[in-house]
């Protein structure tokens, strides 16, 4: 199968086309940037570019994108252009070409305000039946996209799946006062719990999902490492997140004491992959459990995959903070 991965100078991209590269399928690359896995430079918002590289091809994944962190550096219009107009360019060549596959990355940032529980509420348990109330310009844009991907599949029979991916990027979170709290590895740890995917896991839900999208048609997933947690934890996760912890996983206590590193005082979300788990035949590596045995054996937590890709930073920019 020949597949088009947009965004692989990307780290998920790149993750894609080194896979994809390993298997029995032929990848093809676009990307803005050159790199050793873009075969096409150049960009989505152009529709004869797009055009030429659609053709021939049997699939595509579609992770190209601009993302929260562009929030300080691109306009509003420049999202609408990438990730809507782009998604609208490419599932119109693909319908044209008469592809068979569309996998849409799209992320759980949709979700945006509707994360947030009310005061003195139990932590939200976030499943794909949560109504998206997106909080900025990157929510609305890939929100929208995930609709053209819906349409495209109720008008044109075309297959799309879209992918929600939880955080999978390697560098310190934006958030200031986490960056100053907690340790670099000690914070992305303790997302494992409940908002982190390691980027190997990543790239393997989409490869599921190549395969399984002409069975099912249309629909959207949930993509992050599963969590420990049931419904009756979300309160005291709310309240006490370490004791919540402790109850599920009892040997975190002693690693993260040898360590120095402190859980989260309240966990306020529980992201759930079971849907991506049941349907896609998706098998996630990476979970607290795993990476609390790396941790007590002094290795680096999560995949080499994510490491090896995760060396380049964030297309060689410093990390941005603000409003996200």
């Amino acid at each position: 199968m020949k597949i088009l991965v947009t965004g692989s100078a990307g780290h998920l991209g790149e993750a894609l086309m080194r896979k994809l590269r390993d298997g029995e399928n032929t990848p093809y690359g676009i990307d803005l940037l050159k790199s050793v896995y873009t075969t096409h430079v150049g960009t989505i918002c152009d529709r004869e570019f797009v055009k030429r590289c659609v053709a021939g091809m049997d699939a595509i994944i579609h992770t190209a994108t601009l993302h929260k962190p562009h929030l300080e550096t691109h306009s509003r219009q420049e999202f609408l252009d990438t990730n809507v107009a782009g998604t609208l360019n490419l599932l119109e060549e693909a319908v044209v070409a008469k592809l068979e596959k569309f996998i849409f990355t799209s992320t759980t940032s949709v979700f945006g305000d509707a994360l947030i529980p009310a005061e003195g509420a139990p932590a939200g348990w976030i499943t794909e039946d949560m109504l998206p109330v997106p909080k900025n310009i990157y929510g609305v844009t890939k929100t929208a996209a995930e609709d053209l991907c819906r349409l495209f599949h109720r008008n044109h029979n075309l297959s799309c799946l879209i992918l929600r991916t939880s955080r999978f990027f390697p560098e310190e979170d934006d958030n200031a006062a986490t960056r100053e709290t907690y340790a670099h590895q000690n914070a992305q740890a303790n997302e494992y719990l409940c908002r982190r995917v390691d980027l190997e896991d990543a790239a393997a839900a989409h490869l599921c999902a190549v395969e399984r999208a002409s069975d099912i048609g249309f629909a959207r997933y949930i993509v992050s490492a599963t969590t420990p947690f049931e419904k009756v934890d979300l309160t005291s996760l709310r309240s006490d997140a370490p004791s919540a912890v402790r109850c599920r996983v009892p040997d975190f206590g002693p690693v993260y004491g040898r360590l120095g590193w402190r859980m989260f005082p309240v966990i306020d979300r529980v992201y759930i992959n079971a849907k991506a788990r049941r349907e896609l035949g998706w098998q996630p590596r990476y979970d607290f459990t795993r990476v609390l045995d790396q941790i007590s054996q002094g290795q680096p937590i999560g995949s080499d995959l994510a490491r090896d890709v995760g060396r380049k930073g964030y297309h060689g920019n410093p990390l941005l903070t603000g409003r996200f």
